[in-house]
């Protein structure tokens, strides 16, 4: 009870900020504006009588094509958060089974939830707010107009639905991230508390300063991040390390002089599979970050990004090999998602030859990330801090290095956003962690570490057959 009681007040603090900004809900939410809208978008169209006199119109057949894109790309997001689930059971040992499998669960439940009550509306809070560093239209989803919010009035490439399910399957990802980073040690209790803040509050926040027309959006040189290798995995990234930082390594990680002890995953086929469905979903995630289904745009997209995971998982590959003498299979699966994470940002910019070699820089430089991240004692068990901290980073510059925006003035827009964004989720998530530290601790007990978190937090086993000298 006592346990509850602080979660609960957690909670209502955080609220706090929100009551105190809350503006009156608007009849329809504005349309989601990523940099790719305006590729996407159509002239404004006519108002409709009602949603017959749409369907009779010429553009009803476009619309719904687009619109079916846009759920299909919903959907394939949502499939990645099976795939980091496995990757992140697969990177860790198997008596934490239980205990990163409910994580994982519980993160998109949380994240769609926590969006559509605040999150949506303080990611797009509406034209009232352009330019600006903080918006808020006010509580909950809903829809008091067909006509404004499920045609093309709304937008030409889906409708209000539509793009609040789109957006909240990536603003759950971000919280990901940050379970891979802190697994093994962190208690559950606080992390689904520092989840909850973070999709609902932080998340949000920076996203509007591009995404929803805010600051860095309106700038002489617009700051650009095309489906999020900054204002998703970044920030996922930044939240992690303020976590890592603040729980420590775990136990037996780290010798007396510094050097680590190697504590292998336990299953390298469910990490395998778990970065093949995060491939498959990230067909989604930037090809449904087009916001329409334009063929060209679409299908260059998804070059782009094959591409970039080949590249990587080869630079990954060649790295391991010549620095530690071994061609890792954990490194290759990491090198595929670095070029994954590093595309992001510029997939609708880039060509062939740009692609591989942004991928190929993403492997080259996941595999040095996380040997220096050891040489600090920064435990990060599944490598979540080199792929979307560093590569996120790194595939963000690139947009002002390679491709059709690469320029001086962009690259030091992209610097201005890296940085605003990286300051402002780092200071968040550090806070957020020390309160919750302060108030219901953050890190179980050294007898439930060693024993395993499946047993301690949930009181069974993934494996329960297993001899103990097998985990």
């Amino acid at each position: 009870m006592k346990s509850l009681l602080r979660i609960l007040t957690i909670l209502a603090l955080a609220a706090v900020p929100c009551l105190t900004w809350a503006q009156a809900a608007p009849a329809a939410a504005p349309a989601a504006t990523p940099p790719a809208a305006a590729a996407a978008a159509a002239p404004a169209a006519p108002k409709y009588k009602d949603l017959a006199a749409f369907k009779e119109s010429p553009s009803y057949s476009t619309f719904t094509v687009n619109n079916t894109w846009m759920m299909l790309a919903a959907g394939l997001v949502f499939i990645m958060h099976l795939g980091f689930a496995t990757l992140e059971t697969g990177l860790t040992r198997s008596k934490n089974t239980v205990n990163i499998l409910f994580k994982n669960s519980m993160i998109p439940c949380i994240g769609i939830l926590t969006y559509a009550i605040v999150g949506f509306n303080l990611m797009y809070p509406g034209a009232d707010f352009a330019g600006k560093w903080f918006g808020f239209s006010g509580f909950g989803v809903s829809v008091t107009d067909d006509v404004a919010a499920l045609t093309d009035v709304y937008n030409a490439g889906y409708t209000y639905w539509t793009d609040f399910i789109f957006q909240a399957m990536f603003a759950a990802t971000a919280a990901t991230i940050v379970s891979g980073a802190v697994a093994e040690r962190v208690k559950l209790s606080s992390f689904l508390v520092f989840s909850t803040v973070f999709v609902a509050i932080s998340y949000p926040m920076t996203g509007m300063w591009k995404w929803g027309n805010g600051w860095l959006n309106t700038m002489e040189t617009p700051f650009y991040d095309f489906a999020g290798s900054t204002l998703v995995h970044s920030v996922g990234g930044w939240g992690a390390l303020a976590g890592v930082l603040l729980l420590g390594p775990r136990i037996g990680r780290y010798r007396s002089d510094g050097k680590p002890v190697p504590m292998p995953g336990h299953s390298m086929p469910l990490a395998t599979i778990g970065v093949f469905l995060l491939w498959l979903g990230w067909f989604g995630f930037n090809g449904g970050s087009v916001l329409s289904a334009d063929p060209g745009l679409v299908s260059l997209t998804l070059v782009t990004t094959s591409i970039a995971a080949a590249a990587g998982a080869i630079g990954a590959m060649f790295t391991s090999w010549v620095v530690i003498k071994k061609p890792d299979l954990s490194m290759v699966l990491n090198g595929i998602l670095a070029g994954l994470v590093g595309i992001t940002a510029g997939a609708d910019q880039m060509n062939m030859n740009s692609s591989i070699i942004i991928g190929l820089s993403s492997g080259v430089l996941v595999v040095l990330a996380v040997l220096f991240f050891d040489k600090l004692k920064i435990d990060d068990p599944v490598g979540a801090l080199s792929v979307h901290l560093v590569c996120g980073i790194w595939g963000t510059l690139c947009v002002g290095l390679f491709g059709a925006k690469a320029g001086m003035a962009q690259l030091i827009s992209q610097l201005k956003g890296i940085g605003s964004i990286g300051l402002f989720t780092f200071v968040f998530a550090y806070v957020l962690f020390l309160i919750i530290k302060a108030v219901m601790g953050l890190r179980v007990s050294a007898e439930e570490e060693t024993g395993g978190l499946d047993i301690a937090e949930h009181g069974n086993e993934a494996y329960p057959d297993f001899l103990k000298s097998a985990k």
